[in-house]
């Protein structure tokens, strides 16, 4: 159940709720699973990139499709509650598909963010963005940090260590 008010279920709540938009607004995606030091970084650096952060959320459902069975460890409220937790997230908007190119195009962020595992030629709706003016930024990953090694260590019993 969403019980955030910044918690937006789709693209229509979101925009429904920020009419009168002015800020220069940042969107970055992802699963977000395991909130982890690499995201918190990201995400602080896509925040600086604008006035506004949105966070597409990939829903349960999607999560399953594109990282299999067992995945999602935590439910969309949860991985939204946690976002949310953090100075530098303003709103979070789940989708369902397996992109979140139809989200972009509704949002029209002014700054689409990625990480430094995309290029600018992966990025799902590049073009859509620089079509209106926008532009996308590629943020650097923070080596040793991902969900799917913190996974695998907590099923192995060793832990979850932060790398020097």
């Amino acid at each position: 159940m969403n019980t955030h008010p910044r918690f937006f279920h789709d693209a229509q709540a979101f925009l429904a709720a920020h009419v009168d938009r002015t800020a220069r607004l940042c969107f970055t995606n992802g699963c977000f699973d395991l909130l982890h030091p690499g995201h918190v970084r990201y995400l602080e650096d896509a925040r600086a990139l604008g006035d506004f952060l949105v966070v597409g959320l990939n829903s349960d459902a999607s999560v399953a499709r594109l990282k299999g069975t067992g995945r999602p460890l935590q439910d969309e409220a949860a991985r939204a509650s946690v976002l949310l937790g953090l100075r530098s997230v303003d709103a979070v908007v789940r989708f369902n598909e397996d992109t979140p190119l139809e989200l972009i195009k509704a949002l029209q962020p002014d700054v689409l963010v990625k990480g430094g595992d995309y290029t600018l030629d992966t990025v799902v709706g590049r073009d859509a963005v620089e079509t209106y003016g926008g532009h996308v930024v590629i943020i650097p990953l923070i080596p040793g940090h991902s969900t799917s090694r913190i996974e695998e260590r907590i099923r192995n019993g060793k832990g979850v260590t932060v790398p020097e």
